[in-house]
């Protein structure tokens, strides 16, 4: 009977029997916390923790206690890199995008955005300049958007050479709905905002006040914009709007979802 059940399982040391492997949390290293379940990527630590982020953006800490994490679904011990502390925040460009380092400017792409105006050239420039960059796309300005059709025509779109453009005072009834209605070419995408300049796009906040002045019809918006805020010349007061425009969160939701089509419109493969 001496054999029967085999070798004794408290012979020797038995306690190292199971040994966990000691993993360095890397940046990126997706875990699995075993007690609560949250799945997420090492972004950093804080205060003897590591700090998780899910796919949707959220943060959670958790102490580095032994075997207390999942990775391919077996128990690790995750410990924290010899090197300097990871840190817990992505750079993100003013568009809201996680910032790209160390990579250049693509050569420009056929396919192109137009806008309305310098002015609007400036403030997508200011916004979505990074992002634009990365994927290769030119930022052209129109001198109104009058003869549109005529220069779609010019410009030749195709599946390769994709056109978005964005217009100011897209309504209903309006004089540019009208001219955008006018162009039907299936490589072509016009959207815009309901401001009857890009200037109103931008968040009263931002400027600090509470909102744009209301400007009596048949008197230019600009001019009447300048007068009611006690400013000499639209110019000043544009360089003035611009210094004001930080990030997306600066200007309105209109602008940033025709802005978002109109990138994802033109950089779509063929």
């Amino acid at each position: 009977m001496a054999g029967r059940y085999g070798e004794d399982v408290l012979a020797g040391d038995w306690r190292r029997r199971k040994v966990t492997p000691e993993v360095d949390a890397e940046p990126d290293l997706v875990v699995e916390d075993a007690d609560s379940g949250f799945c997420g990527a090492v972004v950093g630590f804080e205060a003897g923790a590591v700090v998780l982020e899910d796919r949707h953006g959220k943060r959670r800490n958790f102490p580095l206690l032994p075997a207390a994490f999942l990775l391919d679904g077996r128990p690790v011990t995750l410990r924290r890199p010899t090197r300097a502390a990871v840190p817990a925040a992505r750079r993100r460009t003013a568009s809201g995008s996680v910032a790209v380092d160390n990579v250049r400017a693509q050569v420009a792409k056929a396919s192109r955005i137009w806008v309305e105006g310098i002015h609007d050239a400036a403030l997508v420039e200011r916004i979505w300049g990074d992002d634009l960059r990365i994927e290769g796309v030119v930022v052209e300005p129109l001198d109104g958007i009058d003869a549109l059709d005529a220069e779609v025509r010019d410009f030749g779109p195709g599946p390769t050479r994709r056109l978005g453009v964005l217009v100011d005072h897209l309504v209903p009834g309006s004089k540019e709905s009208r001219i955008v209605a006018r162009v039907n070419s299936p490589h072509v995408l016009v959207t815009g905002h309901p401001y009857v300049d890009v200037w109103q796009a931008v968040k009263p906040a931002a400027l600090g006040v509470a909102a744009w002045p209301v400007v009596p019809p048949g008197r230019p918006w600009k001019e009447g914009v300048c007068a009611a805020l006690g400013v000499a010349e639209p110019a000043d007061m544009w360089r003035h709007i611009l210094s004001r425009v930080n990030s997306f969160a600066d200007v309105e939701t209109p602008l940033i979802n025709a802005m978002e089509r109109l990138i994802d419109f033109v950089t779509e493969a063929a």
